[in-house]
C-alpha cells in the first residue's frame, strides 16, 4: 500500500519548520511514502523547497499560481497524490516515525476508508498555564474528552487524517468554503468531509491514539487574544458546516458539550473547593469562557446567515 502525504505550506518565514515536517516524514519506519508539496502562491517559497527536495525522486513539488487556501491547496495535493491512501499533515507538525506504519495498520486490520492518530503538543514557548486541557484543540492537539483507545471516531485533526484514494474519486475534495485562507479563519474542512464519508459508506475515521504528530505550539498560538479569535471562530465553522451538510446527524459537539457539563465543571469545581489554588482557578474561568466564545461564534453565524437571506 503506497501512502501519500500532502503538506501545504505559504511562507518562507516557516520554511525551517516545514523542513522538520518533511524530514520526519521521509524517515519514516514504512517504506512506500511519497511527500506530495503544495505551495499556495509564494515562488521564492517553492524556489526553496526545490532547492532542498527536488532531487528526491519520492517527493513531489507543485506551486500554486495564486494563495488559494488550505482546502484548496489539499484538493491540489489530492490530484497530484499517487498513492493508493492520501494522507495530510501540516508544515508545522512532526510525525512520529511509525506514524504512517500505524495508519497502515488500522487500514490493514479494519478496512477502514480512513484513518488517523493523536495530535500531542510540542510547546515551542511553554504550555500556558491558563488553558485547560479541554481546549488543547484550540491550538490543534488532541483534548482531554476525546477518546484514548483505538476506536471508530467522527474524525481526527486535519494535520493526523488520512483516507482511501477511492473517497476522493466518489466524493470529490475538501468543502472550500471551509479552510484557512488568507485572513479568513474558518475551520472544519476535514470534520465535512470525514462526515460526508460516514454518509456515504457506513464508516467514520478509524483512530489509534499511537499514531502521533507532534504540533508546534508557537508562542502567538498561547496568547490570550488568539485564542479567543480561535475559539469564536471555531464555533461559526461549525455553524457554517452544519449547514453545509444540514443530515449530518452526529454529536460529537453534542457528546463533548455533555462531558464538559457532567464530568469536567463539577470536578474541576469540587477539586478548586478541596484545594485552592490560582491556576485551577484561571483553568476553569477558561474553560466557562472558551465554551461560550464558542457558542457565541455560533450565534453570530446563524445571524450573520439571517442577514444575508
Amino acid at each position: 500500500m503506497k501512502v501519500s502525504v500532502v503538506i501545504c505550506t505559504y511562507s518562507p518565514a516557516v520554511f525551517d519548520h516545514f523542513v522538520d515536517a518533511a524530514n520526519s516524514l521521509l524517515a519514516q519506519t514504512y517504506d512506500d511514502v511519497e511527500l506530495v508539496v503544495v505551495v499556495d502562491g509564494d515562488e521564492t517559497l517553492a524556489g526553496q523547497v526545490r532547492d532542498r527536495y527536488g532531487s528526491h525522486d519520492d517527493v513531489v513539488i507543485h506551486c500554486n499560481d495564486r494563495n488559494r487556501g488550505l482546502s484548496e491547496s489539499r484538493n491540489v495535493g489530492v490530484d497530484l497524490a499517487a498513492g493508493d491512501v492520501v494522507a495530510f499533515m501540516d508544515d508545522d507538525a512532526v510525525a512520529h516515525p511509525d506514524w504512517i506504519e500505524r495508519l497502515v495498520d488500522l487500514y490493514d486490520h479494519h478496512g477502514a476508508v480512513a484513518a488517523g492518530g493523536r495530535m500531542a503538543g510540542r510547546w515551542v514557548a511553554g504550555r500556558p498555564s491558563f488553558l485547560p486541557a479541554e481546549f488543547d484543540w484550540l491550538v490543534g492537539v488532541t483534548h482531554r474528552g476525546f477518546p484514548t483507545d483505538e476506536q471508530e471516531v467522527r474524525n481526527t485533526f486535519g494535520s493526523n487524517i488520512s483516507f482511501r484514494r477511492e473517497v476522493f474519486e466518489e466524493l470529490g475534495g475538501f468543502e472550500t468554503n471551509l479552510g484557512r485562507s488568507g485572513e479568513k479563519n474558518l475551520q472544519g474542512e476535514e470534520t465535512e468531509f470525514a462526515a460526508r464519508v460516514r454518509e456515504r459508506y457506513g464508516q467514520g475515521v478509524w483512530y489509534d491514539p499511537d499514531a502521533v504528530v507532534e504540533h508546534k505550539v508557537f508562542d502567538y498560538r498561547t496568547d490570550p487574544r488568539w485564542l479567543v479569535d480561535r475559539a469564536f471562530w471555531q464555533g461559526y465553522s461549525k455553524r457554517t458546516m452544519a449547514t453545509i451538510l444540514p443530515d449530518n446527524d452526529d454529536d460529537e459537539e453534542t457528546d463533548f458539550l455533555r462531558f464538559l457539563l457532567t464530568e469536567s465543571l463539577p470536578g474541576r469545581a469540587a477539586s478548586l473547593v478541596r484545594s485552592p489554588s490560582v491556576a485551577d482557578g484561571l483553568q476553569l474561568l477558561s474553560l466557562l469562557a472558551f465554551t461560550a466564545l464558542v457558542g457565541l461564534g455560533y450565534l453570530y453565524a446563524i445571524v450573520q446567515a439571517v442577514r444575508t437571506d
